[in-house]
């Protein structure tokens, strides 16, 4: 669920603050992970698993993370970029 339509509580104003800055997902153990992590984690749910447990192993989890942070800080000129209309 987009954390724009999350209800207050649970989510507390901290909370709200880091998901604005980089993906959220709660795994059914209740474990949250968040950025780069969290891409791997759907990645792996949604049929990319060889690829995505390849990408968790250090060092290329570490260029997953600063790939995304990337991404994160600069969304607007990437989306301007990939989403422009001709």
């Amino acid at each position: 669920m987009p954390f724009q339509s999350a209800p207050s509580p649970p989510l507390t104003p901290e909370l709200r603050a880091a998901c604005a800055r980089a993906i959220h997902v709660v795994t059914n153990d209740g474990d949250i992970v968040r950025a780069g992590r969290a891409v791997l984690y759907i990645l792996e749910r949604c049929g990319w698993r060889w690829r995505a447990r390849l990408l968790a192993l250090p060092p290329l989890v570490w260029l997953v993370e600063l790939g995304y942070r990337v991404v994160a800080r600069n969304r607007r000129s990437f989306a301007r970029f990939f989403f422009r209309r001709d």
